[in-house]
């Protein structure tokens, strides 16, 4: 008989359950996070099981890298478009991961995609290089915003990339001022090697997929952003509309209306965030080198607010990138601004 696990996953355990293909209960159990413990104990139902859902929790890839090694058919949860019952009275581990079987016994489990393993490694190198370039982007405006509170004065983010700690003194004159200004410095030059070295690790490992090359013609989209484009959309097929894409990126509006009004927001945080950053800097760098990039984030901006003008354009940037991925064509700005 047919066969279905589900696991609510925790950080150092989870809540294992099975169902067989009628819905009954033939397995249920806490087990630590410890892989050879947990072979065994699902080994006598390995033969038998038709799919085993573990829900995306940040901590999922141990679990299921070891299962799908051994042969096990695993499935990826996604929790978050996973609702049940409101008016539940009690809900605890064990009826979460039964509710997973259940689901996946029923063939309506949202599910999420297994990034494949090899290329995962290059794609957290790239998340890691993201959080530095947030991290030197905090100390450069916290420099800059230093230096004009003292002196009024003020600094470009490239400028002050070039600055030494010693070039700090001469600006903001007060040792304890100094102190800080050159704390800032010395932080943004530490992350912008560690960056570069980064960028220079990935180069050497990986290239773009033939299907992927032609994002290198987007206007703002160069080595590193097309790879980081690239990792974390994995196949383009399983995005059936641009709409789905765009919203995945984080571009898509999360509002709820009725009668012509706002009745809330739904939830922006679905989808990934790291494609919504790739898109928010290729933006910034298409208003550099494409004059209708920047024409369009212009009228955006004098319409809205400075932010969602920026969004608007990395939206844009996000379909055009869509088509450019589905149909293996070129960026073609008359199609994305007439």
């Amino acid at each position: 008989m047919a066969l279905f696990a589900g696991i609510d996953l925790h950080s150092n355990n989870g809540y294992y359950g099975i169902v067989d293909s009628t819905g009954k209960r033939v397995f249920s159990k806490r087990l630590p996070n410890k892989l050879p413990e947990i072979i065994e104990r699902l080994e006598p139902f390995k033969s038998e099981l038709e799919a085993v859902a573990v829900e995306a929790t940040y901590n999922w890839y141990w679990l299921v890298d070891g299962l799908m090694d051994l042969g096990y058919p695993m499935r990826l949860a996604n929790p978050a478009a996973m609702g049940q019952y409101d008016g539940l009275k009690h809900a605890d581990d064990e009826n979460d991961a039964f509710f997973v079987a259940e689901l996946l016994r029923l063939g309506i489990l949202p599910q999420g995609y297994i990034y494949p393993k090899e290329e995962r490694p290059v794609r957290d190198l790239l998340r890691r290089r993201m959080l530095l370039v947030k991290q030197r982007t905090t100390h450069i405006l916290s420099f800059q915003s230093l230096l004009t509170r003292q002196t009024s004065g003020h600094m470009s983010g490239s400028h002050i990339k070039q600055l030494e700690a010693s070039d700090v003194a001469g600006l903001l004159g007060e040792e304890h001022l100094a102190l800080a200004g050159e704390t800032n410095i010395a932080l943004i030059r530490f992350l912008t090697q560690r960056i570069l070295q980064m960028e220079g690790a990935v180069k050497k490992r990986i290239q773009l997929k033939p299907e992927y090359e032609l994002l290198l013609t987007v206007p703002g989209i160069g080595t590193i952003l097309g790879s980081t484009i690239m990792l974390e959309t994995g196949p383009i097929d399983r995005f059936a509309k641009v709409g789905d894409y765009t919203s995945y990126c984080r571009c898509a509006k999360a509002r709820r209306t009725s009668n012509g009004k706002k009745k809330g927001d739904n939830n922006r945080k679905n989808g990934n965030r790291y494609l919504s950053w790739a898109y928010v800097e290729a933006a910034h760098h298409a208003m550099r080198f494409l004059p209708e990039a920047k024409s369009f984030y212009q009228r955006k901006a004098a319409q809205t607010k400075v932010c969602v003008a920026t969004k608007a354009l990395a939206s844009k940037l996000s379909k055009a990138c869509y088509f450019i991925m589905r149909d293996q064509v070129p960026f073609d700005k008359t199609k994305m601004f007439g």
